[in-house]
């Protein structure tokens, strides 16, 4: 069997694709920017049990948000339904996440989440969906599938992921294994190493 034979393997119930195996990729803030905040045409993607996460994080990192993104937030929340009937957070001028902030010297974009939880402000992480990129989530049926996204502004990503000779599913070790637990994630190891040593990797 050729490797374009396997368009996926299953652990448990997750399908993996095998762009998540064989795709690399590692973030390059210096050279993106933190572009993937600020551009798209909606928020980030969050379940109900996030809803309530984003709330709780609100008041931590409320002087992080623009005035803008206040203001948003005063209105309509921190999520809203989007034109494909699901939950994304909420977006400022059409554009930004509301829980963006920006560093003044160097102009990059930071998730506010994030910043507050590396500095130990919260327990509380980042919505999964920003976690896991550039692997996108998508129920079907009683499967979860997970599938590498391809977008213009991560190219730098890409390359630096090449260099470093890093695949997807390796750069997104830990938001795996928060996502969907450590010896999961160690199963996803196994039947790489096993598809390798079989030659289709």
């Amino acid at each position: 069997m050729k490797r374009d034979q396997i368009p996926m393997i299953q652990i448990d119930d997750v399908i993996v694709s095998m762009d998540c195996l064989t795709e690399k990729f590692c973030c390059d803030l210096e050279a993106c920017k933190g572009e993937c905040c600020i551009e798209g045409d909606a928020g980030a993607p969050v379940d109900l049990e996030e809803v309530a996460n984003l709330e709780e994080v609100l008041p931590v990192v409320w002087n992080d948000l623009s005035a803008s993104a206040q203001s948003v937030i005063d209105r309509q929340g921190v999520v809203y339904t989007d034109r494909d009937g699901d939950l994304v957070t909420s977006i400022v001028n059409g554009k930004d996440c509301v829980f963006t902030c920006y560093d003044s010297c160097s102009g990059c974009c930071y998730c506010a989440i994030e910043k507050a939880f590396r500095e130990g402000r919260t327990t509380i992480h980042k919505p999964s969906s920003c976690h896991l990129y550039p692997i996108r989530v998508k129920r079907i049926g009683d499967l979860t599938a997970l599938n590498y996204h391809r977008w213009d502004v991560c190219k730098a990503a890409v390359w630096k992921g090449e260099q470093l000779d890093l695949p997807v599913y390796r750069f997104l070790k830990e938001p795996l294994i928060r996502r969907f637990g450590e010896t999961w994630y160690n199963e996803l190891e196994s039947a790489v190493e096993e598809l390798k040593e079989q030659g289709y990797l």
